[in-house]
């Protein structure tokens, strides 16, 4: 027979179980230079400005100002806004596994989609974000691609694989994206 108190433990274990929100993770799917190059609108390299977050849409987001230095596809102003879902609103955070985050001054490559409030997001977000550093023995700027360090899931070997570009020269960078992005404007038309 089942005392009061282990009936009462197991009420407020089930009970506890029920009212946990679920877990989500975040899977991303391994993309290519040429697949992120098809699936941006728009690629620029751009110093970060400033940093904001504010509550929309129910969520909170990060709205991350850069000016653009260059564009090496599409067309952009010469400022925009990125909007990334997660950030910090008062005393709450909301931390999303994927989403760069980014500080000012700092200067990266990125391959962007428009959202419906006509700012912009990054195209599979750490794999669409590159850093532009500098090679300690050169001194020459490389970039390097957040997802360098994350495991995102290759559909043909079923596996989580840490893989990404890793300080390549800019210029060299710069090439194969502009190459991939001018072969997926080719193949659309």
């Amino acid at each position: 027979m089942m005392t009061v108190r282990k009936f009462a433990v197991l009420t407020l274990v089930a009970i506890s179980i029920a009212s946990t929100p679920p877990v989500l993770a975040t899977t991303l799917k391994r993309m290519s230079l040429p697949d992120l190059s098809r699936a941006a609108h728009t690629i620029v390299r751009a110093r970060c400005v400033a940093n904001s977050t504010r509550w929309d849409t129910g969520e909170i987001w990060t709205f991350t100002t850069f000016d653009v230095e260059e564009i090496w596809k599409g067309s952009a102003p010469a400022q925009i806004t990125v909007r990334l879902l997660g950030g910090k609103s008062g005393n709450l955070t909301s931390t999303v596994s994927g989403v760069p985050r980014f500080s000012p001054g700092e200067e990266l490559v990125l391959f962007l989609e428009r959202t419906p409030a006509q700012d912009f997001s990054i195209v599979s977000w750490m794999q669409g974000t590159f850093r532009i550093g500098r090679d300690r023995t050169t001194d020459e700027e490389i970039v390097t691609q957040d997802s360098a360090a994350f495991a995102v899931f290759d559909p043909a070997s079923e596996r989580f694989e840490v893989t990404g570009v890793r300080k390549m020269p800019v210029g060299a960078f710069r090439s194969l994206v502009v190459a991939s992005a001018q072969a997926a404007q080719g193949s659309r038309q």
